[in-house]
């Protein structure tokens, strides 16, 4: 089996049999394009099917000296993975990255924004132009209901269950989860659908996608991207933020105030409690008041 075939077989595995999106899978084959490179340029002549420990170490210690711990120990996951596929398709009998170590490396707490700053992003989107209405709506339901930003472009008006008060959203793996919508939310969503998007020419296969660009079309991860870069310039934020900040804040902010981990995890679509038990350490006050509020030793007298 050579490098290219298996490169492929592994992108059809991890998008059919897994149901991981374009943007994992792709992630996943850059990780076996590196390795790929690497060999061809230390002319190591080994295949995907006799590669050993020894070369997959040099590979990570040479790679080491380029990227951060961090960096690094997502690639050897990545590699991990598609030595796990060729055990699974028993292409393989051994797994060369078991006696491998992974660097240790702390848990990188996600950056937020206060509420202050979140209402002064939204107030310098200018509603003037036709896509201001579109903005703020987005950036609404990115805070509002803690979406990720390809979760937010997928939005179609079939998933809006405005009576209900939910939106149907899908995440990673293809996995469907209800989360509620406030009714600020909801307002600005139909402003923009009822007063822009209902005036523009919609494309062939997109008449159900309900935030749309200029030519009628799905809007890309990195137009979003771009549209909140531009805000953060325009307010002078100084912080360097993207579309999972608001994500980040809308569960911090629960949290700060109260809500149960259980119902944000379910929220957030995080299949795992452990990884939004992140927001923990963003704020421990919320932790001293949950003990004074329903501790039953807290009310007893000394």
């Amino acid at each position: 089996m050579k490098w290219q075939q298996a490169k492929e077989d592994y992108g059809h595995y991890l998008k059919l049999e897994r149901g991981l999106s374009a943007n994992t899978v792709k992630s996943y084959l850059l990780d076996i394009e590196k390795l790929i490179r690497f060999l061809h340029k230390r002319q190591i002549k080994q295949t995907p099917l006799s590669i050993d420990r020894e070369s997959l170490q040099f590979f990570i210690y040479e790679t080491a000296k380029e990227v951060n711990p961090r960096t690094q120990a997502r690639l050897m996951s990545g590699l991990k993975g598609f030595f796990n596929y060729l055990l699974f398709e028993e292409y393989r009998t051994d797994h060369p990255m078991d006696l491998i170590e992974s660097p240790k490396v702390g848990r990188k707490l996600p950056d937020t924004l206060s509420v202050e700053e979140i209402n002064q992003l939204i107030a310098a989107i200018d509603l003037g132009r036709p896509e201001g209405e579109r903005n703020r709506a987005m950036l609404e339901t990115l805070y509002g209901c803690g979406l990720r930003v390809s979760e937010l472009i997928g939005l179609s008006l079939s998933d809006l269950y405005f009576e209900e008060d939910f939106i149907k959203v899908t995440g990673k793996g293809n996995k469907q989860r209800f989360v509620p919508i406030s009714h600020i939310n909801k307002k600005y969503i139909d402003l923009y659908r009822n007063q822009v998007r209902v005036h523009q020419t919609i494309q062939k296969g997109h008449e159900d996608i309900l935030f749309l660009n200029r030519r009628g079309r799905k809007l890309s991860r990195a137009m979003v991207f771009t549209i909140i870069k531009d805000l953060a310039r325009r307010i002078d934020l100084g912080k360097n933020i993207g579309p999972h900040t608001f994500r980040h804040s809308f569960a911090t902010h629960l949290l700060e105030n109260g809500a149960d981990l259980r119902a944000i995890q379910q929220m957030l679509g995080h299949k795992s409690i452990t990884t939004t038990e992140v927001y923990l350490h963003m704020d421990r006050t919320h932790l001293a008041r949950a003990l004074q509020t329903y501790h039953p030793r807290n009310a007893a007298t000394p």
